[in-house]
């Protein structure tokens, strides 16, 4: 037994700079496989694959309560191939920390995630010299104290000449160094462990189907073989499509502007179109060396969306890639635009590098030009920016000015950035021409000649022009409106209204009224004074003290069908009549979505009314006209008098927010009577005082900012 020590380096120190693995227990597993591979591809060549064989063991012992419960300790993992061996060419690179001399572009330290990984590596090996006599050659890898200590991470235990006719190599991995690792491989199953070399290895197996070597998977028990899977060419996807396109590098040109060069680099994108039900989510991965490596941003569709039931994996392959690889493997080092601007610049000779940004993009570019159905995502793109529009009345030459720029995959929340982002862009710029005009104003020296005052009224007209007057105006109205209502909100609260001094009761017509007048249309997106709840009720259409069987949307009635008898039976039962239930506000802020609200006068107890808004939401889910599929309700239950052991008491599925003082119920069932799809119903209970403070807080911001807007003026 000899330890085989480094020289010219103290592992101690170097071991740290080699990352182990960390997003999957199975990486000193890839390694041994990959090399496994290599090995046959070396004694058989690329047409002769299919004569290798690679076995993958589980092993597993059993304890005291195997018997009993059927669970069995992990003992160790073993790949087998019958390769080349390690032979003494590949010896020496073994011993050789980041030798890169193999073919493949191997980087020399796989073999650290072995020991990153295990606490011991063993490797057996009968391999066959240049005077065709077989040897058998034995080494053991380990960052055990017994190991460093030597300045060595690989031990050889044994070499000898032997008996033999054929060349092979067994790679043992015993003892998972971290508990969460050996959690993993104590339920690590073959199955498993079978999906997970697909998944991994599915660009390499792809390339060979036709030839690929036999590969099982065996799981053992006390050394008893108890069940046997294999990798078979039908248990790889083909293909859906293929195509190669070139790359080109870029450079830092004058101004630290990034420029291409004539350089170019050939990269070739595999795609999969699968079910929903095996593959999980939408992804591109890099691939390397026939590995799978990172993934890069998909533009055009989210992880989860599927079309037409089906989902899209695409693996993206270079040579360029293989040669960008880091030594933890898997974790390939490109450079984004703005970092190698960063960079580079001062560089009187800047590198050239294929940026992340132009695989990105051109990889998309590539995707969207082979799979036209992708453009219906942008069609819900598009559609999701002008409901946004819309709805917060968005500036509509900002938003085509940005549309393109906006990605598939954005939220709306990104969407919604961006265009904010865009509109400070713009008024930036027209801030900066009413600042320079405002300096050539005072370059206008007054003097006797008749110029001067056409200059001045020039440029005043100019600056006037600039100025958006007239949105501030209208901006103004809108504040001083809003003020005003609030104003009457708290006086109506607090009894200072001259019909409510002497104590009179407060009607809940005149906040109903306030808010929202009764037995009213809505149908502008500021007929109302809504916003005081919410601000985006002002931008629905709804209806107010309407009777249930008298209420149109969209021009048609909304209970205008043909009942069948036993719905009959109920609408009418117990000497009811349900349709003509008038909820205070029913409001449609989109196709199947219904906001119910419900006003109490301020001394009424609202606890005793907290299932009106459930029974309102079943009757619009049972008894609608079928192509509204009203399914999801947001109720709000408004009033003063609420005590919150009267709500949860009452229901105790409520939950008080003591931060934003209020009851709420985040979903609860709406049971649908016709075996028809469920509903759901998210609720609120809220006091008229916590509204008031909450919009007058919100108003307040935008006065502020009028007001000190027009001092900076």
């Amino acid at each position: 037994m000899e330890y085989i020590k480094a020289l010219g380096i103290r592992y101690a120190n170097e071991l740290p700079t080699i990352r182990k693995k960390k997003d999957t227990p199975l990486q000193p597993i890839y390694e041994a496989f990959t090399n496994a591979w290599e090995a046959i591809r070396e004694k058989y060549t690329d047409e002769h694959l299919n004569m290798g064989c690679i076995t993958l063991g589980v092993h597993c012992i059993s304890n005291a309560l195997s018997e009993t419960n059927g669970i069995y300790d992990f003992d160790k993992l073993c790949v087998c191939d019958n390769g080349i061996g390690l032979n003494d060419e590949s010896y020496e690179r073994l011993v050789t920390l980041r030798d890169d001399s193999k073919h493949f572009s191997n980087k020399g330290t796989g073999r650290i995630q072995y020991i990153h990984t295990f606490d011991e590596t063993v490797l057996e090996s009968v391999f066959k010299r240049n005077d065709n006599s077989y040897w058998m050659r034995k080494v053991t890898l380990s960052k055990k104290d017994a190991f460093i200590s030597q300045n060595a991470i690989m031990r050889l235990d044994e070499e000898k000449e032997v008996s033999s006719e054929t060349t092979n190599t067994l790679v043992t991995f015993l003892r998972p160094l971290e508990s969460g690792d050996g959690d993993y491989f104590q339920t690590l199953n073959i199955d498993i462990l079978k999906e997970e070399l697909l998944k991994h290895f599915l660009s390499l197996f792809c390339d060979n189907r036709t030839v690929l070597p036999h590969i099982k998977i065996v799981h053992y028990i006390n050394q008893n073989a108890v069940k046997e899977v294999e990798i078979k060419t039908e248990d790889i996807p083909e293909p859906h499509k293929e195509e190669t396109f070139t790359i080109a590098y870029s450079q830092l040109g004058e101004n630290n502007k990034i420029v291409h060069s004539l350089n170019t680099e050939e990269f070739t994108l595999k795609s999969f179109v699968q079910p929903n039900s095996n593959l999980k989510e939408n992804a591109i991965y890099l691939v390397s060396k026939g590995e799978r490596a990172s993934s890069i941003k998909l533009e055009n569709l989210a992880a989860k969306d599927s079309i037409a039931g089906n989902r899209y994996l695409f693996l993206l392959s270079s040579p360029y890639i293989d040669n960008h690889d880091r030594d933890d493997r898997g974790n390939i080092v490109l450079i984004s635009a703005k970092d190698f601007r960063a960079q580079e610049e001062g560089s009187l000779f800047p590198e050239e590098t294929i940026l992340l940004d132009d695989i990105i993009e051109e990889t998309n570019n590539n995707i969207n030009r082979l799979y036209n159905e992708l453009d219906s995502k942008n069609q819900e793109k598009n559609k999701t920016i002008d409901e946004l529009q819309q709805m917060f009345l968005l500036n509509p030459c900002t938003v085509d000015k940005i549309r393109r720029k906006i990605k598939n995959t954005d939220s709306e929340e990104t969407i919604l950035k961006a265009i904010y982002q865009a509109d400070s862009e713009i008024e930036a710029q027209k801030d900066d021409a009413i600042r320079k005009q405002l300096e050539e104003i005072k370059t206008i020296t007054p003097d006797k000649t008749e110029d001067y005052p056409t200059k001045l009224q020039e440029k005043i007209d100019e600056l006037i022009t600039s100025i958006p007057l007239q949105n501030r105006t209208v901006l103004s109205k809108y504040i001083a409106r809003r003020k005003i209502v609030l104003d009457l909100f708290d006086e109506i609260l607090n009894r200072e209204l001259e019909s409510l001094k002497d104590g009179k009761h407060i009607d809940e017509k005149l906040l109903h009224n306030l808010l929202f007048q009764q037995s009213k249309h809505s149908e502008k997106p500021d007929d109302s004074d809504l916003w005081i709840i919410n601000e985006e009720f002002i931008y629905f259409k709804g209806v107010s003290e309407e009777r249930f069987e008298d209420i149109e949307y969209q021009g048609k009635k909304i209970f205008d069908k043909e009942f069948n008898e036993e719905d009959k039976r109920y609408l009418n039962s117990l000497g009811e009549k349900r349709l003509t239930k008038r909820p205070d506000v029913l409001l449609f802020p989109e196709e199947n979505k219904a906001i119910i609200i419900e006003f109490k006068a301020p001394d009424v107890n609202v606890s005793e009314h907290l299932t009106q808004i459930d029974f309102y939401a079943n009757i619009l889910l049972n008894y609608t006209r079928d192509d509204l599929q009203l399914t999801t309700f947001y109720g709000y239950l408004i009033g003063e008098g609420i005590e919150d052991r009267d709500v949860r008491g009452r229901v105790s599925r409520y939950e008080y927010s003591p931060k934003f003082h209020y009851w709420f119920r985040p979903s609860e069932k709406v049971v649908n009577f016709n075996n028809g799809p469920e509903g759901n119903i998210y609720t609120e209970v809220i006091k008229y005082s916590t509204l008031l403070e909450r919009a007058k807080f919100r108003n307040q911001i935008f006065i502020d900012k009028l007001i000190n807007g027009e001092a900076k003026k």
